[in-house]
């Protein structure tokens, strides 16, 4: 190759990785303001339901506290008089083989929520917890719901609330849980280098 055509695709390669690097940290920015005005902002209602958006079960063998803490903050809506009852909805978690709806009722039966509590225990990914927890929610003749997850996951959960007409079908509130991995900055900077990842992801295969 000579020098000239190797100097333009070094140029060409370094615009397009600063063109890829500001379109990432235009997202993250977007997902974590985001993030913060939920914090801000809890739901105010009431609902039916609080649904429980499940993650990783398990972490350095104990329950994963991203997955505990969302179960926590619906257990405080719960207490609130915010909602009536809770759904889990998480599937096989392809690290451990538990089942994450599983963990989660366990984990809201030992911090003392005694009451209704219905489990959706197939779905993988976000998209098919909206999509499985539907169905569930519309057989119980159910018409308000608030969703909960970690902060940083709603910017992505309403975008694919919305395209899928979730929230058309119920009254939907959000509740960014204010889980332990928000608060540590390792579990934080690694839900920071994801999210904008599955956003892409999912906008690509035209989910949002």
């Amino acid at each position: 190759m000579k020098a000239g055509a190797a100097r333009r695709w070094r140029r060409w390669l370094s615009v397009a990785l600063f063109v890829a690097l500001a379109g990432y940290a235009a997202v993250w920015a977007t997902v974590w303001r985001h993030a913060a005005d939920r914090l801000a902002g809890p739901p105010t209602q009431p609902a039916e339901v609080a649904m429980v958006l499940g993650n990783r079960a398990w972490l350095r063998g104990k329950p994963n506290p991203c997955l505990t803490g969302r179960v926590d903050a619906a257990v405080q809506l719960a207490q609130a008089g915010l909602v009536q009852r809770l759904l889990m909805s998480g599937g096989v978690d392809r690290e451990d083989g538990r089942i994450e709806a599983e963990v989660m009722e366990r984990h809201a039966r030992s911090v003392g929520y005694a009451g209704p509590l219905q489990l959706e225990p197939v779905s993988s990914s976000t998209r098919q917890n909206l999509a499985m927890s539907r169905e569930l929610l519309q057989a119980a003749g159910v018409r308000s719901v608030v969703v909960v997850s970690e902060p940083y996951h709603l910017w992505r959960i309403e975008r694919l609330a919305r395209a899928s007409g979730f929230d058309r079908d119920f009254q939907v509130q959000y509740a960014a849980a204010p889980t332990s991995c928000w608060r540590t900055w390792g579990m934080v900077f690694k839900g920071a280098l994801r999210e904008p990842l599955a956003i892409v992801n999912n906008a690509v295969h035209g989910y949002f």
